[in-house]
């Protein structure tokens, strides 16, 4: 404790810096691990394609390169990262259940190609 008061004295700043570095790397940790669990989890693979999913979700559920989904659907896109296959449906003016008939029929043929 001795050490600490002494550094905060003496080393402000670097103090400071050291606190925000740690913290940010016990966040980033604790993102991992998170993102580790839910994928490990094998009721999220293979999930079947909904509207609420992005096109990032479904390439990692159904491992596959995201371009093959982004293919699928006619992108890239803006936002991509937040647009879901609902929004991409009504912005491209094609029904949603058309993009998910595609992104499968393009999943398929990518499992094929492996």
């Amino acid at each position: 404790m001795e050490t600490l008061r002494y550094l905060w004295h003496r080393q402000r700043a670097a103090t400071l810096a050291f606190a925000l570095a740690a913290a940010l790397a016990l966040f980033f940790a604790l993102r991992f691990v998170g993102f580790a669990i839910y994928w490990a989890d094998p009721a999220h693979r293979n999930r079947e394609i909904q509207g609420w999913m992005t096109p990032g979700y479904v390439a990692h559920s159904w491992r596959v390169d995201p371009q093959v989904i982004r293919d699928a659907l006619g992108g890239p896109f803006e936002n991509e990262r937040k647009l879901t296959i609902d929004r991409i449906a009504r912005q491209t003016g094609i029904p949603a259940e058309e993009l998910i008939a595609e992104i499968r029929k393009a999943i398929a043929e990518a499992r094929a190609a492996q």
